[in-house]
């Protein structure tokens, strides 16, 4: 046998160990994980809707701008703010505490909205 037959013989045989033993392992699926919850919000015709949004500690609101005009989410108490939001853009805040949290369009304060964390 070659040295070159015998240095490829000799990490083969390391190489289908570690394959079997990869083979035999319990495999995580992404149904494993949790996952974060998330709750949306659309902003059209100059309102929040929903208006009045209940949600877990945790939970991701995502507002979606889906007025032709722009707009922004900013919280009473000074919680959270976007920065103004175009047709299509986003904006996100994850809730991690208990409370109510009153927010409004600072472009249009007539446009107001509240978040309920439990």
């Amino acid at each position: 046998m070659t040295t070159k037959n015998m240095w490829t013989v000799g990490l083969a045989a390391p190489l289908m160990i570690a394959m079997l033993l990869l083979a035999a392992s319990p495999s995580v699926t992404a149904n494993d994980q949790p996952s974060a919850a998330s709750a949306d919000v659309k902003i059209d015709n100059f309102s929040f809707g929903p208006q009045t949004l209940t949600v877990s500690v945790g939970t991701t609101v995502v507002w979606t701008n889906r007025d032709d005009i722009p707009h922004t989410v900013v919280s009473t108490d000074g919680v959270f703010k976007s920065k103004v939001r175009d047709t299509d853009e986003k904006f996100s805040y994850t809730f991690t505490k208990a409370g109510t949290y009153p927010y409004f369009c600072s472009v249009h304060p007539k446009m107001t909205g509240k978040v309920v964390v439990q």
